[in-house]
């Protein structure tokens, strides 16, 4: 059997600032004598919006290629509220020999973030991956839909995210008819990550990660990846939001198993480069 799961998104919730500008009014010409009466500013949106577009030199997730290094565009928008809710939707290209002649991927994603203090957070979602090609796992495509949905939960003290993923529908399309050992519902993915600012070194952001993925049913595809990276936040003649960066990440994932319908293994170790900007 020759299978590849899901390469992104770790990911991070992207939120910038939205303002109200306060107006005020003219002095009353019948009192000339009176101070300038100035309204009183408006209070701040709770609601905040941005968007985010970026160029990869490959779209990995959890360690797994899914352009086969021939570059993703990657782009999306995030809602958030004061309250901490918060919800967006984010697509990529993929390689059709990637997932089953899939060209297209879509996530929605919601959730609820609370800082108990500016040290320690905690982050509970849902992650929804679609397909909108439709081509399904197997031969023949009998196999289950590759649209899989996942619960997440986080837990963040000071430059450490730990985070637990877990699948409540087949992982991928990965089902009776497509693997031939059962379904693959309550996989899971469990991750560290670490990220730090070096002001000595201009502000470079330091990022660390390690991830293991367990297929439920199918032991023999569980693998841990790992990522070692770079970038830093810029601004181009006066434009803010940039961010631009290197990752080097490789996995343990079984090379016979972890290649696309064209023998690329998607498991190997790469370099990425790639150069985004949130508005």
């Amino acid at each position: 059997m020759k299978i590849t799961t899901k390469p992104v998104l770790l990911a991070s919730i992207l939120v910038s600032a939205f303002g109200i500008m306060s107006t005020a009014h003219a002095a009353d010409e019948a009192t000339p004598a009176a101070a300038p009466a100035v309204a009183a500013a408006e209070p701040a949106s709770p609601n905040s919006f941005s968007s985010n577009i970026g160029f990869f030199s490959d779209y990995t997730f959890r360690g797994i290629s899914y352009t086969k290094e021939r570059g993703a565009v990657q782009g999306g928008f995030d809602y958030s509220h004061s309250s901490g809710l918060y919800a967006g939707v984010w697509a990529s290209n993929v390689n059709h020999d990637a997932l089953f002649g899939n060209t297209v991927e879509l996530d929605l994603y919601g959730g609820y973030l609370h800082q108990f203090t500016p040290d320690v957070g905690i982050n509970v979602g849902f992650l929804q991956f679609f397909y909108p090609d439709n081509n399904h796992a197997g031969t023949n495509g009998v196999g289950g839909s590759p649209n899989t949905t996942e619960l997440n939960a986080a837990v963040t003290y000071k430059w450490f995210t730990l985070k637990e993923s877990y699948a409540v529908t087949n992982f991928f399309g990965l089902n009776n008819a497509a693997g031939g050992n059962g379904d693959s519902r309550g996989s899971s993915y469990t991750e560290l990550n670490f990220n730090y600012k070096v002001p000595a070194l201009y502000d470079i952001n330091l990022a660390a990660h390690v991830g293991h993925q367990t297929v439920h049913n199918y032991s023999s595809l569980n693998y841990t990846d790992w990522l070692v990276g770079v970038n830093k936040d810029f601004s181009i003649a006066g434009s803010t939001g940039w961010n631009a960066g290197l990752n080097y990440t490789t996995t343990n994932a079984n090379d016979n198993l972890y290649v696309d319908a064209s023998g690329f293994k998607t498991g190997d170790d790469r370099v990425i480069g790639y150069i985004k900007r949130t508005f």
